[in-house]
């Protein structure tokens, strides 16, 4: 072979070399953006399924109360005054468990008639929630109820109250964890860390069981709901399951007008 056929053959290999390397490289370039797309979809993928499970665990999300209200103030034996400026009586206080399923009936058909009374001044309110159940699980979950209820500032007691009852766990069934009950606190604006550790570390445990003896000790309560109207017990089917009858009692025991016989009411 003449030394210019060897130059011509030298330069085809290293021309097919220089070929077949630049082929190598876009193959090495187009591995890359495919597996980088790949990544990335990943990515989207598994964010995606990750918000969409905490939304599917969030459920049961909190909203705020929306209704008429009176001013709410914290007592310093722990209960909750709803009433205006300068009303005293007659005077409504609420023995309650959080873990009661009868409370909540009497919640829902009664509750936004006593706030609307309270906001209309023709009631004080007084919320005494407290411990009454003693047999496990409806012992911890009304604890625990109660605990994070005492840690609720004060304006947004009624709305973290209603929520207690709205997503009350069935009698039996372990519930009101302590990640549920900071998450209603925060879906109603309580975000700040004491609320948090107020729940977590049950930081009211000593207050519920004060307003726990002051209830079945001093005021010698043994059921919930028992709710008193100066003093004197209402009836579960006849007045607190009735808003009706339960207004009625209520304004009547806010008029001074004397009885109809004459002589002055002594039933107060």
């Amino acid at each position: 072979m003449s030394k210019a056929a060897r130059q011509r053959s030298a330069r085809d290999r290293l021309a097919e070399e220089r070929r077949r390397q630049a082929q190598a490289a876009a193959r090495k370039r187009a591995l890359l953006v495919t597996l980088s797309g790949l990544a990335v979809l990943a990515l989207v993928v598994g964010i995606t399924v990750f918000v969409t499970t905490r939304e599917e665990a969030r459920t049961q999300q909190a909203t705020a109360y929306t209704g008429p209200l009176a001013p709410m103030s914290r007592n310093a034996d722990g209960s909750i005054t709803m009433a205006k400026s300068g009303v005293n009586a007659p005077v409504l206080e609420i023995f309650e468990d959080f873990q009661c399923p009868i409370c909540k009936e009497v919640e829902e058909a009664s509750g936004s008639t006593i706030k609307r009374l309270a906001a209309e001044g023709k009631v004080k309110v007084v919320y005494r929630p407290f411990q009454l159940f003693q047999a496990e699980p409806l012992s911890s979950n009304s604890r625990r109820a109660a605990n994070a209820a005492l840690c609720t500032p004060a304006d947004k007691w009624v709305s973290y109250h209603d929520t207690l009852f709205e997503f009350q766990p069935p009698e039996g069934k372990e519930g009101f964890s302590d990640k549920d009950l900071v998450a209603w606190g925060r879906d109603l604006g309580i975000t700040g860390a004491a609320f948090t550790s107020c729940v977590n570390d049950a930081q009211k445990g000593g207050q519920v069981d004060q307003m726990t003896r002051y209830a079945t000790g001093t005021r010698k309560v043994t059921g919930t709901p028992t709710v008193f109207l100066d003093g004197r017990q209402l009836d579960l089917q006849g007045q607190l399951l009735n808003p009706t009858a339960l207004a009625q009692a209520i304004t009547a025991a806010g008029d001074p007008t004397p009885s109809s016989s004459g002589s002055p009411d002594t039933t107060r």
